[in-house]
């Protein structure tokens, strides 16, 4: 075998763990009996510490000195996998495994920490979580010439950093300052929707969304939906899981989490076959991976096109009056905009200033500029600021994401990053797809989907995300993209 086969090889087997330990994430969050944490958090640091033994065996770097490919997705696969053995060996082993073991039993304790609103049950287990993330972000500064903070930024949208957020988020927070009022009073002076009168069993509900979602291109023969406390996509491109959470009384929630979800498993399932378990062969980030659910969920299901063939749909379902069920009645309800306490249930004007804020608070955790004791206060403090409220209880401010108590530090700017990049591949699919609309009011998501397929999923990781959207939409990030489309939803 050449040296880049043996490459490949080793690199497939890495990804096997890899889809191993997604299955018990899954299953964790799914599933799992409460009793079985803490053997899920030993099994996950074995894996772990498995494929980081694999990754960094001496004979890596022999091979990676040696390989060289033929063809630009060879190229770039091979340019891969120098950067996740350069990531790799500045860790040890030691490291990793402590770190899946701390995050493991952080996240189980968080879920009775939220239930109770209890910030000081979770906090000595969230310091050893952040310790260890501040001990990975310093070793992986040293290796990648990079700040701590950017070092675990790369993690999860590489050649993304501080740098390029901090201007973004800047500007839209005077946006947003300017915007929010002038949407909230256009909005009064439209008068309040017309409620969805439930209940809404919760049967009908799972029915129709799993119905949704195959409608939209999900493949159930590859594919499961199943509940969780925080909606998910996980698994792995044939085998996709994705959950959601019901509540008799309303039905929207648990319906735009479904489809959004579905944005993300599509994105999964769409990635190049011929690369499978190989980096070349992965999503582009996790930017780019929100970009696709929010194309589905912001821009194509909650569009005044979308909303006229779903409106019927949830007749159909749930029966009642059809007057709430209008898609300008919908439109109220799920374009509204709100200022409110809770990330997952942002409208998409206000969810950016929930972003900026975790933003700014982990990246001074990881900077040692904010003591996890302090967290609550900082928090209140900031999102005051945004947005002018003060959470009640911890439930409804620090406590109420998993990310942090599961370890991850660096992803948040991901969501913001991605709604932005939705905004403007939608725009060049409209350009690309003059009658999109005509296919929307029909529920038939094929055409958007079949550009997607080719201008997105089918490059796996080949481009980064800034090249990903040059090639797709003929410019790198553009936030105002994001920002047009704001004013046209919310202020005309």
């Amino acid at each position: 075998m050449s040296a880049y086969a043996r490459l490949a090889a080793r690199f497939a087997r890495i990804a096997t763990l890899g889809e191993a330990s997604a299955m018990l994430h899954w299953d964790a969050s799914a599933i799992m009996p409460p009793g079985g944490g803490a053997a899920r958090g030993e099994q996950l640091a074995v894996l772990a510490g498995l494929r980081h033994e694999l990754l960094t065996a001496p004979e890596v770097a022999g091979d990676l000195a040696e390989a060289g490919a033929e063809g630009r997705w060879e190229s770039a696969n091979l340019a891969l996998m120098r950067r996740a053995h350069r990531r790799a060996t500045a860790l040890p082993t030691a490291l990793v495994e402590a770190t899946e073991r701390a995050n493991a039993a952080c996240e189980k304790v968080w879920r009775n920490a939220k239930a109770q609103s209890d910030f000081a049950m979770v906090r000595p287990h969230l310091e050893e979580v952040v310790r260890l993330q501040r001990e990975t972000a310093a070793a992986l500064s040293a290796a990648l010439g990079l700040s701590p903070y950017d070092a675990l930024m790369d993690s999860y949208q590489p050649g993304i950093g501080a740098a390029d957020v901090e201007p973004v988020f800047a500007a839209y927070e005077a946006f947003l300052a300017e915007a929010l009022p002038q949407a909230e009073a256009l909005q009064a002076g439209r008068g309040a929707p017309q409620p969805l009168a439930g209940p809404f069993p919760v049967a009908i509900q799972r029915e129709l969304c799993r119905g949704l979602s195959a409608r939209v291109g999900l493949d159930y023969s590859h594919a499961r939906l199943d509940e969780s406390l925080h909606p998910f996509c996980g698994g792995t491109p044939t085998d996709i899981r994705i959950t959601t959470f019901y509540a008799e009384e309303e039905v929207g929630k648990a319906l735009m989490g479904v489809l959004h979800e579905t944005g993300h498993a599509l994105y999964e399932a769409g990635l190049p076959a011929a690369w499978a378990r190989q980096p070349v062969g992965e999503a582009a980030g996790m930017a780019a991976h929100e970009s696709q659910s929010l194309i589905m969920e912001m821009q194509a299901c909650r569009s005044d096109a979308f909303l006229t063939f779903l409106g019927g749909e949830l007749h159909r379902a749930f029966g009642g009056d059809p007057a709430p069920y209008a898609p300008a009645n919908l439109a109220k309800l799920w374009r509204r905009v709100s200022r409110g306490f809770i990330r997952v249930d942002a409208d998409e004007l206000t969810y950016p200033a929930h972003v900026i804020l975790r933003f700014r608070l982990e990246r001074a955790m990881i900077e040692g500029d904010l003591a996890v004791a302090d967290l609550p206060g900082a928090w209140a403090e900031g999102f005051t600021r945004l947005l002018g409220l003060a959470p009640p209880d911890d439930a409804r401010g620090c406590l109420q994401d998993i990310h942090w108590h599961d370890g991850a530090f660096g992803y948040f700017p991901s969501y913001t990053l991605g709604a932005m990049a939705a905004a403007q591949l939608m725009g060049a699919a409209r350009r690309a797809l003059p009658d999109m609309d005509a296919a929307l009011a029909l529920g038939d998501m094929a055409p958007l989907l079949g550009w997607l397929r080719a201008n997105v999923h089918a490059h796996g990781s080949r481009l980064g995300f800034q090249d990903l959207l040059r090639a797709a939409t003929g410019k790198p990030l553009d936030p105002e993209d994001f920002m047009a489309h704001l004013r046209g939803r919310y202020l005309q």
